[in-house]
């Protein structure tokens, strides 16, 4: 991991110094387009990700399939898409992966431009450079670092086992495309982070999510809308870590461990007896040995007791409202 000093000086350079590469606005325009999608206000995620949503996203075949984030599409009735010659078309939802964070639409007139080539998440090194390119409005293209590569964990039943973090921080990231010195993608837009090298201080960055996890789904969600295999149980909570323990800072109503009795301010101290002391051991374990569907039984830490909670578990996507037909 390096250093905040060598970090810094990292990302000042990507975004002051001479560019690596030979790229341009106008060679990404045509791959990089506007998403506008609107949600029911009475969706479940209407409250945390709003009704109206903007973001980038990549046309990645010559097919009008364009990848994005998945948070922009969850429980969406439109998606619009802005080219970037101007031209406003409606779009098809093809596929969502909560594991991965990714979304795929389709465009449902030809879109033309020229696709960008996924290229090898695997390949990029800390402390190299790469470019991230979002629509017109949302900053268009810029030059990065990329300051770490580690494991990140998220409060909503989410991880990724080396995720992508960049700096300088850029606003308007949602579905932004990373992109190396070659021209391929090689990761997906996600966050805004304050703490990008993780190292116990301040650094402001954004996380993407690593292109080459798209591959092994691909058919699924092309196919199915949906992984088929190893969907992992979801619970419907949120949590932080707090001095060594998980601590549950909302319960998502109607969810899973709502009916089964979980509540805010509990502590999780272990899952079917196994001792948990960190958010990913949380995950590492919930999703080690258990599935979709299968009952989960909690240990937990309220009122200065300990209690035993068994909740059922689901697939989360069964949680949210469908895609309506004219999305689908």
């Amino acid at each position: 991991m390096p250093s905040l000093v060598t970090a810094a000086w990292s990302a000042w350079g990507a975004a002051n110094l001479p560019p690596v590469g030979k790229f341009a606005a106008d060679d990404l325009a045509s791959a990089v387009v506007k998403l506008g999608v609107r949600v029911p206000r009475s969706a479940r995620t209407a409250e945390t990700l709003g009704a109206e949503r903007e973001g980038t996203g990549v046309l990645i075949d010559n097919d009008g399939l364009v990848l994005t984030i998945g948070y922009l599409l969850l429980e969406a009735d439109s998606v619009l898409l802005v080219a970037g010659d101007g031209r406003v078309m409606p779009a098809s939802i093809v596929g969502f992966d909560h594991a991965t964070g990714f979304g795929l639409v389709r465009a449902r007139q030809p879109l033309g431009g020229t696709p960008l080539q996924l290229g090898s998440s695997a390949s990029v090194v800390e402390l190299g450079t790469a470019i991230v390119a979002a629509h017109a409005g949302a900053g268009g293209l810029s030059h990065v670092s990329i300051v770490s590569r580690r494991r990140f964990t998220g409060w909503w039943e989410y991880a990724l086992d080396d995720a992508i973090f960049t700096a300088p921080a850029r606003d308007n990231h949602s579905g932004a495309a990373l992109i190396n010195a070659a021209g391929q993608l090689v990761g997906i837009g996600s966050l805004w982070v304050g703490d990008a090298i993780n190292g116990g201080a301040a650094f402001p960055g954004n996380m993407f999510v690593p292109t080459d996890l798209l591959e092994p789904i691909m058919p699924d969600l092309l196919a199915h809308g949906r992984r088929r295999d190893g969907i992992r149980p979801w619970l419907g909570v949120y949590s932080e870590e707090v001095r060594g323990h998980v601590l549950v800072t909302q319960v998502l109503r109607g969810a899973p461990a709502d009916l089964g009795g979980l509540r805010r301010g509990d502590v999780i101290l272990a899952i079917n007896s196994k001792a948990i002391g960190s958010q990913s051991e949380f995950y590492e374990v919930l999703w080690g040995n258990a599935g979709a569907g299968d009952e989960i039984t909690l240990q937990i830490w309220r009122n200065k007791t300990v209690h035993e909670i068994k909740v059922r578990s689901i697939d989360r996507m069964d949680y949210l409202r469908p895609w309506s037909a004219s999305t689908h």
